[in-house]
């Protein structure tokens, strides 16, 4: 069995835990100062940030996150295609193929084949 690291056992404790929920909640409130004095985009960063270390270590706010997603599916989507990793989306894109309108058996419109 191999030991965990001193690290590891620093992030895994409870006083971390906590600390991390409290720095991801200031950094949510940060975010919209940190929006208006620089340019755009970087305070969407720290908010991401913010709400990450939030939901990485807080079981209350997952549960919330995930009732508001269940009841909003269109936002769901939004989200957790800005979360998906870059190659993961364009796999996800690229396993939808779009309905061929040359091949009658995926057209909607044609008539259907006779049985033979």
């Amino acid at each position: 069995m191999s030991r965990i690291g001193f690290l590891d056992a620093l992030v895994r404790s409870e006083p971390f835990r906590v600390f991390q929920i409290i720095l991801g909640a200031l950094l949510i409130p940060v975010a919209g100062i940190v929006g208006l004095v620089t340019p755009p985009g970087v305070g969407l960063i720290v908010a991401g940030a913010g709400v990450a270390l939030v939901l990485r270590n807080s079981r209350w706010a997952r549960r919330r996150y995930l009732f508001h997603t269940r009841r909003h599916p269109r936002v769901r989507k939004a989200v957790d295609l800005g979360l998906m990793r870059r190659r993961r989306r364009r796999r996800t894109v690229a396993a939808e193929p779009p309905a061929s309108l040359t091949n009658p058996a995926s057209d909607p419109t044609s008539p259907p084949m006779p049985q033979v």
